[in-house]
């Protein structure tokens, strides 16, 4: 790594050890956060820039053959990671606040490092990636939070269509391909990841490439913009057809991160379990339509006006008769174990249905010794509000971690959460931002 302001290498070594992967899963972590619970909230946060499309368009850095700037970049575990395997790579990085200069002329490897990319689960964008540029690319299968089988055989199947070949030596995937070229990829399931390797693969490849059954997340529609902006001619963005005209190359670009509509969705979340207010600066509202309206039937009440999110949760104590997470524009996943910890606190029984991952329920266990009353059933949770008691408990995975420091805001006593560690895989600093809000917390 190299720039001014950039963390000093043994910082930035830290973050990467204690970002730890599935094969860590029981290893207790270095850091804690502890919580005051019983804080009604009432103050603002800038939301910071979206982690699930600051990755994948740091993979797509790697197909121009020049500089790319991505102004305001999560400084979070997952993107440190990231940019220390396109260092192992070739690539150099500097960073200036919260802005990521990636310059990617002179690449001297394919392979990516082992040990980094078993970390993290979207180190696999960088396939599409690698194979545009080089033809070729090896990485280790990725690692991640563990919340179920998430398999990589549709990244493969739309590689292979695009003219790819792979095989396994070592518990690593090799990729290759004679130049890749357009071609008909129609997915049989939605799968964020796997869309947007066929969009790597296919932006630089010779002729069209025409993509159906493709997934319409967000992330997936920044990327397409982002590869717009430096040169790439993708048509149908936002849709589930998408029509990629391949270019002999990319140039640099200035691109602006959006803002993470997880990092809002929590922050919405710890308004309402504490009955409180707050301002949420520059959040997507736009993408947060399906958590939006859930936090409405619990009573919560928002105003958004000039680029601000004004909450108002005093009467956000109802139960939610039905929820299921869906893909996009349906409720995300990703903040299904939040607003299951706010449910915790409602005034009756709430039903969700987990359709996305088969082990997002992995944080029922912890909150169950905060007194929760959660009954599971497979993919289904039956939750009885009532009150929660601030104890010890312990991430396993990043939102279920969020989850817990949620859940201890609306606890009776102090909360200390373990291996805050993985929470900062996706958070800049949730500590700080909960402060802004009025919360009451401190790392360990």
């Amino acid at each position: 790594m190299n720039g001014e302001e950039s963390p000093r290498e043994g910082e930035l070594h830290k973050i990467i050890s204690d970002s730890i992967s599935e094969s860590d899963a029981g290893v207790d972590g270095l850091g804690r956060i502890r919580i005051t619970g019983g804080i009604s909230l009432d103050g603002e946060v800038k939301i910071q820039g979206s982690k699930n499309a600051a990755l994948p368009i740091m993979a797509a850095a790697l197909l121009n053959r020049g500089t790319t700037v991505l102004k305001g970049c999560p400084r979070i575990a997952d993107v440190f990671l990231m940019e220390q395997i396109l260092c192992g790579l070739g690539a150099t990085t500097c960073w200036q606040g919260d802005t990521l200069e990636i310059c990617a002329r002179e690449l001297k490897s394919c392979v990516a490092d082992k040990e980094l990319g078993e970390k993290m689960r979207s180190s696999i964008v960088l396939l599409g990636s690698l194979l545009g540029r080089w033809g070729e690319g090896v990485l280790p299968f990725p690692g991640g939070c563990v919340i179920g089988a998430r398999p990589i055989d549709l990244h493969l199947e739309a590689l292979r269509k695009l003219g790819a070949e792979f095989k396994e030596e070592e518990g690593c995937l090799y990729g290759r391909a004679r130049g890749l070229r357009g071609g008909e990829i129609t997915f049989p399931r939605s799968s964020v990841g796997a869309t947007q390797n066929a969009v790597l693969g296919a932006v630089c490849a010779k002729g069209t490439t025409v993509v159906r059954g493709c997934s319409r997340e967000p992330e997936v529609s920044w990327l397409c913009r982002f590869l717009n902006q430096a040169g790439g001619q993708i048509r149908g963005i936002g849709t589930s057809c998408l029509e990629i005209r391949g270019v002999s190359g990319l140039h640099d670009t200035v691109f602006q991160i959006p803002s993470d509509r997880i990092a809002a969705g929590t922050y919405v979340c710890a308004s309402a379990i504490t009955r409180g207010k707050g301002i949420l600066l520059d959040p997507p509202v736009g993408e947060m339509g399906a958590l939006l309206k859930a936090y409405e039937k619990i009573g919560g009440q928002y105003m958004y006006k000039s680029g601000k999110l004004f909450l108002c949760s005093q009467r956000a104590l109802g139960p939610l008769r039905w929820l299921e997470t869906g893909i996009y524009p349906g409720f995300p996943t990703d903040l299904q174990s939040i607003f299951l910890a706010v449910l915790t606190c409602a005034r009756g029984e709430s039903r969700i249905r987990e359709n996305i991952f088969e082990d997002r329920f992995k944080v029922v266990p912890q909150l169950q010794k905060m007194g929760a009353q959660i009954t599971l059933d497979g993919r289904m949770a039956r939750i009885r509000g009532g009150r929660l008691f601030g104890t010890l408990v312990k991430a396993e995975e990043l939102r279920g971690g969020a989850a817990l420091v949620i859940a201890g805001l609306g606890a009776e006593g102090e909360t200390c959460v373990e291996n805050r560690e993985f929470i900062e895989r996706g958070y800049e600093d949730i500590s700080r931002d909960l402060n802004d809000l009025g919360a009451r917390t401190q790392k360990d």
